[in-house]
């Protein structure tokens, strides 16, 4: 399993904390009307104008490494990166994916809105782009059409998939359910009240395997828990909306919740603060949350999605044949932090003052990936 690294979460951790800028996750994706452009993107690097793909390029499912230096690798993203962290990882991935293979990487930042997304995606294969990765499901309107129409350009969609992918298009997704279960079971064993609880940002399926998950874990290690769940909104703002976040954990905590998942991307913030001023405990998402409210974040469902993209478009590049790959605790897309995390005791995650709850969360890990433990993931019938 790579192991991420420590000093990345904690920065990203530290810039959070320091910016009140707060970014969403983005809203679904709607095919745009209007005719694309450029104009709309913000680049890492700066973009050459270019008649279109010129050079060498995969078709089909693969090409070898070789062939893959001094090729274009671009990351759009569904918004605007600010201290996003998911994006961050995202952008860390087709940087640690180019450096590899000896490739650019340049990042394309999207406004909030479908039209904005297309255009970047489209301003990227202008520039002679190999590669196209982008991230999320405000995507998934999006690169079915674009793919038809650049078939030798290789598109890569990290953490969504959509129906019946073309040859040229490849999924990176996780298995996120596993880790929320270990959440849920860490929050199981350590209430006090036996109440428990998950605030998420808007009732969608795929957010289900958060807080769906994380109430079975709960309730798998102590059955007399009782568990309920929250929505902040209902549309894309819920991902950037602290203020709300907040009263819906103040609102928990009143019910007698000590132990609260907060799944509300960059709205954790205001849960954290509710930790803080309630003295309950939460549990944070993508990276090590717990430098921002130390004494109150137990653990966090760590994603990798930068290992993800390297080892997605290593498939690539490596003549792979599966469209869809999926990553869990086994593949190290996904972790929690005593597993996961290079040099846990310095994460300032509560959870590594309980010992005895880490050696019972590796029993049920190691079960996870032996097979002898199936989680359900909600997503499915």
């Amino acid at each position: 399993m790579l192991n991420p690294s420590r000093t990345l979460y904690v920065l990203i951790a530290l810039v959070a904390l320091a910016a009140l800028v707060l970014t969403a996750c983005g809203g679904n994706a709607t095919a745009p009307t209007s005719a694309p452009t450029t104009s709309a993107a913000k680049t890492s690097a700066p973009a050459t104008a270019a008649g279109g793909n010129t050079s060498a390029s995969p078709t089909g499912a693969a090409t070898s490494a070789s062939v893959a230096k001094g090729m274009k690798f671009y990351f759009v993203t569904p918004a605007p990166i600010g201290v996003n962290a998911f994006l961050i990882l995202g952008k860390k991935g087709i940087e640690d994916a180019a450096k590899k293979y000896s490739a650019t990487a340049k990042t394309l930042e999207s406004e909030n809105d479908p039209s904005s997304r297309e255009q970047n995606v489209r301003a990227a294969i202008s520039d002679g782009a190999n590669l196209v990765m982008v991230l999320g499901f405000e995507f998934n309107d999006i690169i079915p059409k674009v793919a038809a129409e650049s078939p030798k350009v290789q598109f890569l969609i990290v953490d969504q998939c959509i129906d019946k992918p073309a040859a040229n298009v490849r999924c990176a997704v996780s298995r996120e359910y596993e880790a929320a279960y270990l959440l849920g079971a860490e929050a199981g064993y350590l209430t006090k009240s036996n109440k428990v609880g998950a605030i998420s940002a808007i009732d969608i399926p795929f957010l289900h395997r958060y807080t769906d998950s994380f109430t079975m874990g709960a309730k798998a290690v102590n059955p007399a828990v009782a568990s309920s769940t929250l929505w902040i909104g209902t549309d894309p703002s819920a991902f950037s909306d602290p203020a709300r976040a907040k009263e819906q954990a103040l609102a928990m905590s009143a019910g007698g919740a000590d132990q609260i998942f907060a799944a509300g991307a960059a709205s954790n913030l205001g849960i954290f603060e509710a930790a803080k001023d309630k003295n309950f405990f939460t549990y944070g998402v993508d990276v090590n949350q717990c430098p921002l409210a130390p004494g109150h974040v137990v653990d966090n469902l760590l994603k990798r999605v930068d290992v993800e993209a390297v080892k997605a478009i290593d498939s690539i590049f490596s003549g792979g044949k599966d469209q869809v790959l999926v990553f869990g605790l086994q593949e190290g897309g996904i972790g929690i932090v005593p597993f996961a995390l290079d040099n846990p005791d310095q994460s300032q995650c509560e959870i590594m003052k309980h010992p005895d709850v880490i050696a019972k969360l590796k029993d049920l890990q190691d079960k996870i990936i032996k097979g002898d433990l199936k989680i359900k993931d909600p997503m499915t019938p």
